[in-house]
């Protein structure tokens, strides 16, 4: 047992009860870990703050590809890992998943070198983006992506899906992972729209405390936790005028504050271990140098006592691409002393660690704010138990059914019908049916990008033992009864998801004649970040040429959605006799489409994002009252006014609620009040199914322009035929308030309406 060893033993008795009253404007200072930093060098201390990708320390030809089967490299480890100190590995090599055995292979590798062949024995720290289940691990739960989460408004799954995925990836020997975002989905056109929870602040905020809960456990050194990573601290999806990945945004202290913040406020009170930097501009400064948004904001005001990370190269981009430093070096001391701890590099490791090294003797980085980024770097170390545990025991059996399970059950909670003209769903099992479009036989699309593979492309080769939706059709109606004619597919082995090819709409239209019915799977084929951005937010020529012919034949349509982010469907959707939205719902997701098909499944999903009709009107349901004109105005026609194709929240049933007897507390209150809101919510139809109750307020005047709505709190209840459940919220006015111009939080007294449903009553704030 090394001298470290024994140290942490001796002392994380002590650490381990007493970290719970560590004061929330001060890092913790664990005798362990300061002992360490008093014995480190410089050197020693840079090297923890730097990150590097797997390709750089495997045999390869290259720093930027390894060889296959993958094959780690010594030498590379110990220059990395004993010369350099290098404090932490991320990310896969060669962009695609490994199995658990080769993970452990992996880290056991570095963490050989980490504890036995550097002077202090400092563990390394993996991280990894397991953003809906564990990305790079070949066995792993494929669960929905974050905005299919968001649309199952089901905390608890939310949870059990985090605490699977925490399970999986650290049974690999990974216990850090860069996930929940907590960025708004505002703008449909954003490449990264399908990792948010969606555009509400109150619904991110509360999906990601669920997240952090799950993935974090009670205690962190458990072999079933990992560390959370909120990104991207903040305001990453704002982006002015492209909607394009990573470029400028502009956005006031009201907005920043209103409604970028509280979902990281919330994630920091509960307690997430690590932070991601917003890889982007805001009025012009790049976050990653931006002293008053890491240091001021994140650590000082929301006392985020945690270790700060950068995105993939993102110090580098400050002189690359940014341009608001001459050198390299430049840009480690601006983004180092703004407040980053950890610089995922990826690749120029060496460069980094010597100019570092050269800042701080030259006194242009302070050794305290030195010390300070070490110790968040070792505090977190410590407090995922690698000191004492550097690795886990192989365990296959964490790959288990419940989890499948609890991916099933958030893929049908997720799914959502749009549309249901006629009642033309549920379906007969003994219906004729055609499959058409390019969604339709694809494992790659119904999970999206960031699996498997980074952009999504290597789905097929590790999806293999699940079900496309054609193939949970055919299972679910018989062969016999299917027919598939795509009509338009993707050039699978394209450079961009926007590839179409084998375009025969003629023969989709002739095929429909002899069925009852028509399954029509369009959306987008698998894209993130800068791959994904696009120019037109319509949906792509060739499947919306299909739509339309399709519509021309009389038959009942079921459209099925299956994107990432809104496309516009505005041109073809009133042909469609139902529409159903299934984002990117993962392994499970044809088989609980046809469950849903069927009517075996209630569908109970609600948007979490506004649907827009036209690519110029992307609003969020929570927009200014001047957005709201619906008429023309005396003799000019014009297009103005807010009408998206679906609402925020929206999302149909096979059975009918009924809503009554909203009651409030008080209808007058004070500051000090805490309101219980309750309303009666009953199942009028004949099938049990699961409804969201969601309490909306409207401000109805303030000294800023209110929104029209805000939603304040939810829950989803299931019920039962004739069933009526009441349903109760506690508010306070401290949940009706908004930033004013001052840029303080207030709740101005006046009158508030709050609704729920069809039912609305207003209450009123005295002083």
């Amino acid at each position: 047992m090394n001298i470290i060893k024994v140290l942490y033993l001796a002392i994380a008795g002590a650490f381990i009860s007493g970290c719970a009253s560590s004061s929330p404007d001060a890092v913790e200072r664990i005798p362990f870990v300061e002992q360490l930093i008093r014995q480190m060098t410089i050197e020693e201390k840079v090297g923890q703050t730097a990150q590097i990708t797997l390709d750089v320390i495997t045999k390869g030809d290259s720093p930027y590809s390894s060889y296959e089967p993958l094959q780690m490299d010594s030498g590379l480890i110990e220059e990395a890992v004993a010369k350099y100190h290098v404090g932490s590995v991320l990310n896969t090599a060669n962009n695609r998943a490994r199995d658990m055995q080769t993970w452990h292979h992996v880290v056991s590798s570095i963490q050989k070198v980490a504890t036995e062949k550097t002077r202090l024995k400092i563990p390394t720290l993996y991280g990894i983006d397991a953003i809906h289940g564990a990305t790079y691990i070949a066995e792993a739960t494929m669960f929905p992506q974050q905005i299919a989460q968001a649309a199952t408004w089901n905390r608890d799954l939310v949870y059990q899906a985090a605490k699977a995925t925490a399970a999986e990836t650290r049974a690999c020997n990974i216990p850090w992972n860069f996930s929940p975002a907590l960025d708004l989905g505002t703008d449909a056109r954003w490449p990264r729209m399908w990792e948010t929870f969606g555009e509400d602040p109150y619904l991110i905020s509360e999906m990601g405390a669920e997240v952090i809960k799950g993935y974090q456990g009670k205690q962190l050194n458990c072999s079933t936790s990992v560390a959370a990573c909120l990104k991207h601290f903040i305001g990453y999806s704002t982006l002015a005028s492209s909607g394009k990945d990573r470029t400028p945004s502009e956005i006031s202290e009201i907005s920043l504050r209103e409604y970028h913040l509280p979902s990281f406020q919330k994630a920091v009170e509960a307690g997430a271990a690590s932070v991601m930097i917003n890889s982007g501009l805001i009025n012009g400064i790049p976050v990653h140098s931006s002293y008053d948004i890491i240091t001021g904001l994140l650590k000082n005001e929301l006392g985020f006592n945690g270790l700060v990370v950068t995105d993939w190269a993102d110090i580098e981009n400050l002189h690359n691409r940014d341009k608001v430093a001459s050198s390299h070096k430049e840009a480690i001391m601006l983004a180092f002393n703004a407040g980053v701890d950890m610089s995922m590099i990826p690749y120029n490791y060496v460069q980094y660690c010597e100019l570092l090294v050269e800042l701080v003797n030259e006194g242009q980085v302070s050794t305290e704010r030195l010390d300070d980024a070490v110790r968040r770097i070792l505090n977190l170390k410590y407090k995922l138990g690698l000191f004492e545990n550097p690795l886990v025991k192989p365990n296959s059996d964490v790959f288990s059914k419940t989890h499948k399970k609890i991916a099933y059950t958030a893929a049908s909670e997720a799914i959502t019908l749009l549309k249901n003209e006629a009642n033309v769903l549920p379906l007969s099992k003994t219906s004729k049916i055609l499959i058409a479009g390019p969604n339709a036989n694809s494992m790659r699309t119904v999970n999206g990008g960031w699996s498997y593979s980074w952009q999504g492309e290597k789905v097929e080769e590790f999806a293999k033992d699940y079900n496309t939706i054609l193939e949970a059709v055919e299972n679910k109606f018989g062969k016999n009864n299917v027919i598939h004619v795509p009509g338009v597919e993707y050039d699978m082995h394209g450079r961009t998801y926007v590839d179409e090819h084998r375009v025969n709409i003629d023969a989709a239209v002739e095929a429909a004649k002899n069925v009852d019915v028509v399954i029509l799977c369009l959306g987008e084929n698998t894209y993130t970040e800068k791959p994904g951005d696009l120019h037109d937010l319509m949906i792509s020529e060739n499947q919306e040429k299909l739509a339309i012919e399709l519509g021309k034949t009389g038959k009942p349509i079921v459209l099925v959605l299956n994107e990432g982010r809104p496309r516009i469907i505005r041109r073809f959707a009133d042909s469609m006799d139902a529409i159903i939205q299934t984002y990117l719902s993962g392994n499970h997701t044809g088989d609980a489409l046809a469950d849903i098909l069927t009517g075996e499944v209630n569908p109970s999903g609600k948007l979490p994002y506004t649907y827009p009709m036209f690519s110029n009107s992307l609003g969020t349901y929570y927009h200014k009252h001047s957005e709201e004109s619906k008429t023309p105005e005396g003799m000019y026609n014009y297009e103005g006014g807010f009408y998206p194709q679906f609402n925020f929240g929206h999302g149909l049933s096979y059975t009918s609620f009924a809503y009554s007897n909203l009651q409030v507390s008080q209808k007058e209150f004070d500051n000090s009040t805490v309101l219980s809101v309750s309303v009666d919510v009953e199942n009028i139809g004949e099938m049990a199914g699961k409804e969201v109750v969601m309490l909306f307020s409207s401000d109805l005047y303030a000294s800023i322009a209110p929104d029209v709505k805000r939603l304040r709190r939810f829950d989803k209840v299931l019920l039962n035929p004739g069933e009526t459940k009441t349903v109760t919220f506690s508010i306070t006015a401290n949940d009706l308030s908004f930033i004013n111009a001052q840029g303080k939080r207030v709740t101005e007294p006046g009158e508030f309406e709050l609704t729920i449903a069809n039912q609305a009553m207003t209450i009123k704030l005295i002083k």
